[in-house]
C-alpha cells in the first residue's frame, strides 16, 4: 500500500472525538509511512486529519472540484492539490490514487463517496479494501441496516464482509493489511 483514501466530513461535527479521531486517522497513516489522499478541504474532519499528516511531515493529495475551491474551502498547504471539474472526476481520481478506502463520521458526500468504493469492489473494478473507522458509534445504524439488507437477500454476506470495521485507526489499518477480497462468482441468484 502508498495511499490511503480518507472520505470523512468537511463539518468538525457536535462532538471532539470526532476531531480527535481524523488526527489519530492521520496520525496512523503517518506512522505507517502511508500517504493520504481525500477530498482536499481545509475545514471540518478533512482539514484536521491533513493539518496533522503535514505536521509529520506526511503526504497529502487533496481532490478537489473547482466549484469548492471557488467557495474558499480548499487546503493551499498541500504536498498536491488537484483541482478537478466534477464530483464524479474527483472520486475517480480518489480511486485512482488510492490503494484503500476508510470512510470517517460523515453526510450525504461521505455516504455516496463509501457507497461507489464498496460498489466498484463488488462488480470486481477494484480489489482494494473498504473501512469504516466507527467513531463513538456512529456508523452502527449503517451497519445494522447492512446487516438487514443480508437477511432481506439484497446483499450477499461476502460482499457485506467487504466492509472492514474499527472503531481504532491502527486496528483498521491493520485489517487493510491482512485484507483478502471475496471471490463471488455471481450475484444473489433470482428464485423461480
Amino acid at each position: 500500500m502508498k495511499r490511503i483514501c480518507v472520505f470523512c466530513g468537511s463539518s468538525s461535527g457536535g462532538d471532539g472525538a470526532y476531531l480527535d479521531a481524523a488526527r489519530a486517522m492521520g496520525n496512523a497513516i503517518v506512522r505507517r509511512k502511508l500517504g493520504l489522499v481525500y477530498g482536499g478541504a481545509r475545514i471540518g474532519l478533512m482539514g484536521a486529519m491533513a493539518d496533522e499528516m503535514l505536521a509529520r511531515g506526511g503526504e497529502v493529495v487533496g481532490v478537489i472540484p473547482r466549484a469548492l475551491v471557488e467557495k474558499e474551502v480548499a487546503h493551499n498547504g498541500l504536498t498536491d492539490l488537484r483541482v478537478v471539474e466534477s464530483m464524479h472526476e474527483r472520486k475517480a481520481v480518489l480511486a485512482e490514487l488510492a490503494d484503500g478506502f476508510v470512510a470517517m463520521p460523515g453526510g450525504f458526500g461521505t455516504l455516496d463517496e463509501l457507497c461507489e468504493a464498496l460498489t466498484w469492489g463488488q462488480l470486481w473494478l477494484h480489489r482494494k479494501p473498504c473501512g469504516l473507522l466507527n467513531v463513538r458509534g456512529y456508523f452502527d445504524r449503517l451497519l445494522a441496516f447492512l446487516d438487514h439488507a443480508v437477511a432481506e437477500r439484497f446483499l450477499q454476506s461476502e460482499h457485506r464482509d467487504m466492509l472492514l470495521v474499527s472503531a481504532d485507526p491502527d486496528q483498521l489499518l491493520n485489517r487493510f493489511a491482512a485484507y483478502t477480497p471475496p471471490v463471488v462468482e455471481k450475484l444473489i441468484e433470482l428464485e423461480g
